[in-house]
This record gives structure tokens, sequence and C-alpha cells, in this order.
């Protein structure tokens, strides 16, 4: 893509290196996964032969892989990053060759946050005198600040599934299934622009009580609530994430339940417009959810405001209670409180927003309103 130069520019991996000197970590041993292409933009195969990218605090970073693998990897933007790229024939030992390479005694390794048990067990193996760590206390923090290309990578993504949310309308019936209606809603999020769907949920009635519902083969009713959290990756490999609220049938839902929703609604856009350089984490997350206790539905707010999103859909910073990190200009992260009654129905409105020098930037505009769809 025209952009990629952009979105991953060629000095991260001296800036990972830096960091990791601050951060006491005598190398980095990065293995296929979003970590290894935020550093270099190549989006490994993650196999069970090794692919590392070695990235000592001090000396050249390199990248071993399987010889039958050298090929991806030079067509790769690792080849325009001068990083030396390794090749180990089947009958080596790739771990004894990262050792023997690094050559002096380490004291604290860092290795990816989703490396394999077996890499890292076999990691142990060659370098025994060294102590492991997650590379993640650096690598997440150079990746929760996002550059301007990558905002903007995250508004493609953010315009692409607010596309698919003014399409749910089409699928969206009573007498359909949950699995229907996410199957074209999973087709609908590839149609828009994005390589794949990463998860979909429809919710309906008491199964929109549970977060994290998977579709079955529930029949949707007319006046059910439904709620619709969808997301995907971009061929970018940042990521979408929002949820919308829908009644299907054009029938309005219960009293209760529209109550329910103006809190909802008003926490929601309380904590969007509360968003601003130095707000910590756990003071945003209060705002909304004092909001919501103060209505007496603070019991059935049961998960934190928001994460992170990037390559990832769930990355640094965690919107929660308890964490005091102070946002920064170029944090991105979801803002999705919930009420949930049990046996009942359930809502959540969510929407990524961006952390600026002024504020905050909401990146899905796509009506936060309860949408009463027609019956056919």
């Amino acid at each position: 893509m025209a952009h990629d130069a952009n979105l991953y520019p060629a000095d991260r991996v001296v800036r990972a290196q830096r960091a990791a000197a601050e951060a006491g970590l005598d190398v980095l041993l990065v293995s296929p996964g979003p970590d290894l292409r935020y550093l270099t933009g190549y989006e490994a195969l993650p196999l069970e032969r090794l692919t590392c990218l070695v990235a000592p605090a001090e000396g050249d970073p390199f990248l071993v892989v399987p010889l039958l693998e050298v090929p991806a990897a030079e067509a790769s933007p690792v080849a325009g990053l001068g990083i030396e790229i390794v090749g180990w024939r089947e009958t080596d030992d790739p771990y004894a060759l990262v050792a023997s390479r690094l050559g002096r005694s380490l004291g604290r390794v860092g290795l990816d946050n989703h490396m394999w048990a077996e890499k890292v067990l076999a990691f142990r193996d060659a370098l025994p005198g060294a102590e492991q760590a997650l590379a993640g206390t650096v690598l997440g923090e150079l990746r929760a600040r996002k550059s301007p290309a990558e905002v903007a990578a995250l508004l493609e993504a953010a315009e692409a599934i607010d596309r698919v949310h003014s399409r749910v309308q089409d699928f969206l019936r009573p007498g359909r299934t949950e699995a229907e209606v996410g199957k074209d809603i999973a087709d609908a999020i590839v149609e828009e622009g994005h390589v794949r769907a990463d998860f979909v949920i429809v919710a309906s009635g008491p199964n929109g009580a549970s977060p994290h519902a998977e579709v079955s083969d529930r029949v949707i009713r007319a006046g059910e609530p439904v709620v619709v959290d969808i997301g995907g990756t971009m061929p970018s490999g940042y990521c979408s994430d929002s949820t919308r609220n829908y009644v299907a049938g054009d029938v309005q839902p219960p009293q209760e339940y529209l109550d329910l929703y103006d809190v909802l609604l008003a926490a929601q856009k309380a904590q969007c417009d509360a968003v601003a350089p130095g707000i910590t984490a756990e003071e945003l997350d209060a705002v909304g959810r004092d909001l919501i206790a103060a209505a007496g539905y603070g019991e059935y707010f049961v998960h934190r405001t928001g994460h992170g999103i990037g390559l990832e859909t769930h990355e640094e910073p965690y919107i929660v209670s308890g964490s005091a990190r102070k946002l920064e200009p170029g944090h991105a992260f979801s803002i999705e409180p919930g009420i949930y009654l049990p046996g009942r129905f359930g809502a959540r409105i969510e929407d990524i927003v961006v952390c600026t020098e002024t504020g905050g930037e909401r990146l899905n505009l796509t009506s936060r309103d309860l949408r009463v769809l027609p019956a056919s």
C-alpha cells in the first residue's frame, strides 16, 4: 500500500533497541505477530519453525528465518530496513544460532508477549544465564502512542466498520437467527474493505446481557433489543471495533430498556467528551461509571470502559478502574460502557476515540441512538 512507509517507518527497530536499553533489557526477541509487524511491516507466518527478530540493545539487529521463508522475508518491508536476514536449515538449531550470534552473557532478554511457550522454553535452554522478561513492557509503550499515519489507518478502519453498521438494516429482521444475521454482517465487513472479520456479536433479547455472547440459532423477535458489536482487520493491519444497538420489526422495546439506554448514552457521551491529555484511565472510567451507578445500574456495568486498539483489537492503554496511567496525544482506545440485566437484555455503545493535543477525536460517527429498524 502507498502509505506503508509512513505506517511502518524505518526507525522503529532503532527506537525499540533504545527503549530496551533504557528498560534494562539486553536484547529483544520478537516472533511473528503484531509486534514484529509493528517493528518491520513483515506479516510473517506463525510456524513451528523459528522466525525471530533479534534486536540487541547494542549492536545490529538481524532476522532469523527458516531457509524456506527467506524469499518471503526478502520480499517483505524488512528488505528495505537494512536488517540482515539469516536463513537456517532444517538440520540447524536456530536457538543455538541466535545464542552464538549474540555471543556474550546476557542479563535480561525481552520476549514478545505472544511468543509460543515452546519457543520461550527453547530460548531459556539456549540462553541459560539470562533472565526472561516480557518485551511488551517496552513495545507496548511504543505501540500505544499512535503516529498520524496510524491514526489515519484507524480512521480508515472506523469508516469501513461504520459503513457496515449503516447496512445492518438490510440483515436484521424478525424471524432470522443471530447466526444468519451474523454471517451477512461478516460478509459485509469484508465487502467494506477489511481483509477479514475478526468478530461478530449479534446478541438478541436476553443474550444481550452477555457482553461477549456468541451468535446462536436463537430467532430474533420483533421489539427485542439487539447488541451488534463488530470489528475486523484492514489491509494496513489496523483494526476496527464498534458497537451499536438495534430493535427489529418496527416495534418499540420495553420502557425499562429505553430508560436504561438513555442512561448509557449519556454516560458514553460524557466519557467521549472527557478525553483529554492528562486525564487518567481510571478517571475516564469513573466519568461514565459514576453516572451509571447514580441511575441505579452500577452493578450491571461489569467490565472496563475500554481498550487500546491498533494492530490488535485489544492493546494498551486499557481504560479501567485502578489504572493511574495518564492519557497522552496519540493514545487510541475504545469507549464502550454497557449495562446488562441478566435474563432480560443489555446494551453497549462503543466508539474508537483518539486522544489529541486538545481533547479527543471520535473516529466512529454513525448515530449512537437506538435504531428501531423497519419490519421488512
